[in-house]
C-alpha cells in the first residue's frame, strides 16, 4: 500500500512538473511576441517634436491684421484657452504681437471631435515656439536641426561687395559677415574697383533650404593694395578673430558707425555749406545713407546727449572714457533704449539715419572728439590691440597654416608674420 502511495506521488510531482515547464514556456512564448511587438511600434514624429500619429495637421500663414482668436476660433479653441495661451506665453513671447507673412501650424485630433491639441508659430525657417493645448498649457520654444555646410568665395570687385557677391550667386549676408570680422581694419564705404577677397565660411541648412551664413573661419581681403587677414579662434575663454600675426582684429573703435554707406562730405575747415551757402567748418564726416538705416555705436561708452539739438536735429553724444567722445547728428529716432545716462556696447544701434535739424537730404552727420577737440576721425591711429595669449601661440600658428593651405591665400604679407619659436 505505501509503494502504491509513492508511486502515486512522484507521479503527481512528474506531472505538475511538466504543468509549470509548460506554462513557463508559453509564458516566454507570450512576453516574447509581446517584446517584437514593442520592437515594431515606431512614432511619428515631425520637425517640431511632435508626435503626429492620428493628428491632422492644418498650416497657413498669417494674414494682415490677423489675429490669434481669428486664427484659433475656428478650430474649436474657445476664448478662455487664448487668453490662457497669451497671459502663459508673456515672458516667452507676445502673442499679440504675431507678424503678417509669418506661417502658422494647428494641430487637431484624428477623430470626429478634431480637438485641437497643439499650435505652432514659426518666427523664420530655423526658429519656432509650440503651444501645447492640453489640459494645462505648456510651451516650448525650439529650433530645427541647422545642418552646416563649409564653402569658399573668392571676388574682384567692380562696383560694391553687395553687387559682387549677387553677381556670382552669393548670399548677401555674406557681405554683412565680412564688414563685421573687418570693421576695424577697413572702412567699407570706402572699397574699390580692383579690391578682392578670399573667404572660407560656414553656411547654415534647414531641410536642405539656406537659411544663413554661419560664422566666417578664415578671410583674406585686399583693399587699396593692402592685404588684411582674419582668422577665427577659440583661445579659452575668448572666441574672436586675429591677424596673421595673431592681433586680435577688434580694437576699441570701428572704422565706421554705418556698416554700408558712402562718403558726402569729409572732414573740412573750410566747406560751402549746402543750405546757408556760405563757407564755414565741416568738422565731422557725412555718411550718405537711406533713411532708417542703423547707426551703430563706434565703441563702448555712456551716452552724455539724446535730444533735439537745433541745426544737429535728433542728435546722440558718447563719452568712451576720458579721451574720446563721439557725435551722431540729424538722426530720424533714437536707438531703443538709448537716452542720456545709457551704457552703450560697441555696435549697439543707438539710432536711425534721418534728415532732422539742418540738413538736405538722409544722411549721418558723425562728429570725434580728442581730448575735447574735433578731429578728422577717418585720420586717427589707435592703439593696436591685444595678442593672442602665449599658451594659446603655438595652437593658433598650426590652425592658421592649416587654413591658409586650404585655400591657397594669395598673400602680399610683411616677412615678420608670427612663428613660433
Amino acid at each position: 500500500m505505501n509503494q502504491i502511495l509513492l508511486k502515486i506521488k512522484i507521479a503527481l510531482i512528474v506531472l505538475l512538473s511538466l504543468i509549470i515547464i509548460s506554462c513557463d514556456d508559453s509564458l516566454e512564448n507570450e512576453n516574447n511576441d509581446l517584446v517584437e511587438n514593442i520592437d515594431t511600434v515606431s512614432v511619428n514624429i515631425n520637425e517640431f517634436g511632435i508626435v503626429v500619429d492620428s493628428l491632422n495637421e492644418y498650416s497657413d500663414v498669417i494674414k494682415k491684421n490677423q489675429t490669434l482668436a481669428d486664427i484659433l476660433l475656428p478650430f474649436n479653441v474657445d476664448y478662455n484657452t487664448i487668453t490662457s495661451m497669451v497671459a502663459e506665453s508673456k515672458d516667452v513671447f507676445d502673442l499679440r504681437k504675431i507678424n503678417a507673412g509669418k506661417e502658422y501650424f494647428v494641430y487637431t485630433k484624428n477623430d470626429s471631435t478634431e480637438t485641437p491639441k497643439y499650435f505652432v508659430y514659426s518666427f523664420d525657417k530655423i526658429n519656432y515656439i509650440v503651444y501645447d493645448l492640453s489640459d494645462s498649457i505648456k510651451i516650448n520654444k525650439g529650433q530645427k536641426e541647422i545642418k552646416i555646410e563649409e564653402k569658399f568665395a573668392e571676388g574682384v570687385i567692380t562696383n560694391s561687395l553687395y553687387e559682387t557677391l549677387q553677381q556670382q550667386n552669393l548670399s548677401p549676408m555674406l557681405a554683412l559677415k565680412l564688414s563685421e570680422v573687418l570693421a576695424w581694419q577697413i572702412d567699407f564705404y570706402t572699397i574699390q574697383e580692383g579690391d578682392f577677397f578670399r573667404v572660407l565660411y560656414n553656411e547654415k541648412y534647414v531641410d536642405d533650404d539656406f537659411v544663413g551664413v554661419g560664422k566666417i573661419k578664415a578671410i583674406q581681403f585686399n583693399h587699396k593694395g593692402k592685404d588684411f587677414f582674419g582668422f577665427y579662434f577659440n583661445q579659452g575663454d575668448e572666441i574672436d578673430y586675429f591677424d596673421e600675426n595673431g592681433n586680435s582684429l577688434r580694437k576699441a573703435f570701428l572704422k565706421a558707425p554705418l556698416k554700408f554707406s558712402r562718403i558726402s562730405s569729409s572732414f573740412s575747415r573750410r566747406r560751402l555749406h549746402p543750405i546757408l551757402r556760405r563757407y564755414r567748418p565741416h568738422l565731422g564726416i557725412d555718411y550718405a545713407a537711406a533713411s532708417g538705416t542703423p547707426v551703430q555705436a563706434v565703441g563702448d561708452g555712456t551716452v552724455i546727449q539724446a535730444s533735439y539739438q537745433g541745426g544737429a536735429g535728433n542728435y546722440v553724444k558718447i563719452k568712451h572714457n576720458g579721451t574720446y567722445t563721439s557725435g551722431y547728428m540729424h538722426l530720424s529716432k533714437y536707438g531703443k533704449g538709448i537716452r542720456k545716462g545709457a551704457y552703450v556696447r560697441q555696435g549697439d544701434i543707438i539710432g536711425y539715419v534721418g534728415s532732422t535739424g539742418l540738413s538736405t537730404g538722409p544722411h549721418l552727420d558723425f562728429r570725434f572728439w580728442v581730448n575735447n577737440d574735433l578731429v578728422n576721425y577717418l585720420t586717427i591711429e589707435f592703439p593696436p590691440s591685444n595678442p593672442i595669449k602665449e599658451e594659446f601661440r603655438e595652437e593658433f600658428i598650426a590652425q592658421r597654416d592649416s587654413l591658409w593651405e586650404r585655400i591657397d591665400f594669395n598673400m602680399n604679407m610683411k616677412k615678420e608674420v608670427l612663428t613660433a619659436n
